[in-house]
Formats: structure tokens, C-alpha cells, sequence
């Protein structure tokens, strides 16, 4: 769990630099590692949040929301973390 939260952060991330090259062409194979898993969200809150002075911030939101998401589920103080040392501790 933890490691796809992290790999879509980090693709979320990276949407986010792409974000600074609005006329660059990411269609090559390399730029589809993170366009094709980040699309989808992407474009479901385009259609709630319009960008603002031109730019797309939706990827700064998710971003934000799946750090937040992970740092709840599997952060040391996560959850599933706290949930894994309880199930430890009365073995």
C-alpha cells in the first residue's frame, strides 16, 4: 500500500513540473510512466477546479491529498502501522 501511494506521488510530482512546460510534447513513451496513471484524476478535478490564472493546480491537490493519505495509513503514526504493531505485540 504504502509503495503505490508512493509511486503516484511521485508521479503526481512529476505532473506537477510538467505543469512549467505547457508547450512541450510529453506523448513519447518515457512521459507515459506518468501521464497514463495520473490522467484519470486529473481529469476528473479539472472538472471541479478550473485552473487559475492559466495554470492547472489539480495536480498540486492531489499531490497534497495522497501525502496527506499516506502519512494517515502507513506513516509511523499510520493506521495500518499502529495496527501491525498491535497484532506483533500479542504474538
Amino acid at each position: 500500500m504504502g509503495f503505490l501511494l508512493a509511486g503516484l506521488s511521485i508521479a503526481f510530482l512529476i505532473r506537477i513540473v510538467m505543469t512549467w512546460y505547457p508547450k512541450e510534447n510529453f506523448k513519447n513513451k518515457f512521459w507515459l510512466l506518468f501521464t497514463v496513471p495520473t490522467e484519470p484524476f486529473l481529469v476528473i478535478s479539472r472538472r471541479l477546479i478550473p485552473p487559475i490564472g492559466g495554470v492547472d493546480i489539480t495536480p498540486v491537490i492531489w499531490f497534497g491529498f495522497l501525502s496527506l493519505i499516506r502519512e494517515l495509513l502507513v506513516g509511523p503514526q499510520g493506521i495500518i502501522s499502529q495496527m501491525l504493531l498491535r497484532s506483533n505485540s500479542f504474538l
